[in-house]
């Protein structure tokens, strides 16, 4: 049996005024993910458990069968395993964003503008983090770069810290309540002294763009340990994504990461290249892949409705489609699951607890299922799941080790 998994990240939404009071899903032309639904095993889970934050790297290690209170440790250490960085057991990982804050007045009263810095390129930011990390870094820490506006500091043995706001939480409003303790927040306003007149921020007002005028850090944590989820499924698996987050869950699960030649993250990422990578994958005898594709979760921080419902049916279209084509023709066995791993409705422009539709498609176990994968048909088939650590099962159709 082969089993694919496709997680259109953050997709689940609320009816939107401006698509007639449909959800994305609802208004997407999905012709493979529905013809699957009206065949599978359908019904809502909640992926992040109460009290949690709702972030990507909570549900998608539920979604692989690993429970977030026990083992999220936060989501920069596992970027920065995806990274190659080697953490010792004294060192904390830092997300750090290259942001693009309001320039008006003091550094305390800006707004956040954008926590993506207009979708930077990997180039662009790789320049600026290289000047942050010479003047901010030290013996102690050091700032790396990584794809577009997502980055890392890696701090041995750092003051105290609580928690520190998600930039994308607080797209325009003043910062000031959101900044953390010292030293932290002095690293925000000395950042913003070595970026503003950087080249790189020049040339990009010259062309229209925002600038990346401060780093902003958050979801700090240590090297987490998961669990082989090639001894735990007796499967082997592997991950695709352009997200370094995801990719580092599967490297601490043991499994293979498969990187995509222009996978970005974004509405313009290489959609066939990963469905590609994931047929390839199965031919060189791999059992599991996981699929990952962030960009219905940008669209929604970006309040882009037009694009997350184009996100929605490019992923139907080029992924799934593909992928469920090879697989039909394999003569093997197989399973699919699709699902969001939380939702990030256009309205709030961030993240939500809520639980995400889901479905499960078996070539050898027909039920009857939904008329269209949308959030309401799946919540009417009265099936859910309050662990999304026991979602892998209902797909295996046997426990982990």
């Amino acid at each position: 049996m082969k089993y694919f998994v496709l997680v259109f990240d953050g997709a689940a939404d609320i009816p939107c005024k401006d698509l007639g009071g449909r959800t994305p899903y609802e208004a997407a032309d999905k012709p493979c993910l529905d013809m699957l639904s009206k065949e599978a095993y359908c019904g809502t889970v909640s992926n992040v458990p109460q009290g949690m934050v709702p972030e990507s790297d909570t549900a998608n290690l539920a979604i692989l069968s690993y429970d977030p209170k026990i083992y999220s440790k936060g989501r920069s250490p596992l970027e920065a395993v995806s990274m190659g960085i080697d953490m010792k057991p004294d060192e904390i990982a830092f997300r750090c964003n290259v942001v693009t804050v309001s320039d008006d007045g003091d550094y305390d009263g800006r707004t956040m503008i954008d926590h993506s810095a207009d979708e930077i390129t990997t180039e662009e930011a790789a320049e600026l983090i290289a000047s942050v990390d010479k003047i901010l870094g030290n013996g102690s820490r050091k700032f790396y770069p990584g794809i577009s506006y997502r980055h890392c500091l890696i701090w041995k043995n750092p003051p105290a810290y609580g928690d520190f706001a998600r930039p994308h939480d607080i797209l325009g409003k003043c910062i000031r309540e959101y900044l953390p303790p010292e030293p932290y927040a002095s690293l925000y306003r000395e950042s913003e002294l070595i970026l503003k007149d950087h080249p790189v921020n020049v040339s990009r007002r010259s062309r229209g763009l925002r600038p990346a005028n401060s780093i902003w850090l958050w979801s700090p944590g240590a090297k987490p340990a998961l669990p082989d989820f090639c001894k735990k499924w007796g499967l082997k698996g592997a991950v695709i994504s352009a997200v370094d987050l995801i990719k580092g869950i599967g490297l601490c699960a043991g499994m293979e990461s498969i990187d995509v030649e222009g996978a970005t993250g974004n509405v313009k990422t290489n959609y066939k290249g990963k469905a590609d990578a994931a047929i390839k994958a199965f031919e060189d005898g791999f059992d599991f892949v996981y699929v990952h594709v962030e960009a219905p979760d940008e669209c929604g921080h970006r309040a882009e409705l037009d694009n997350k419902v184009l996100s929605i049916e490019l992923i139907d279209k080029k992924i799934l489609k593909p992928v469920y084509d090879y697989l039909s023709k394999s003569g093997e066995p197989f399973s699919i699951m699709s699902l969001p791993d939380h939702p990030t409705p256009i309205s709030r422009r961030t993240h939500t607890i809520d639980p995400v539709p889901f479905m499960i498609w078996n070539s050898e176990n027909k039920h009857k299922g939904i008329p269209s994968f949308t959030e309401k048909n799946a919540a009417d088939t009265g099936e859910y799941l309050p662990h999304g650590y026991d979602l892998l099962s209902k797909m295996i159709g046997s426990k982990g080790n």
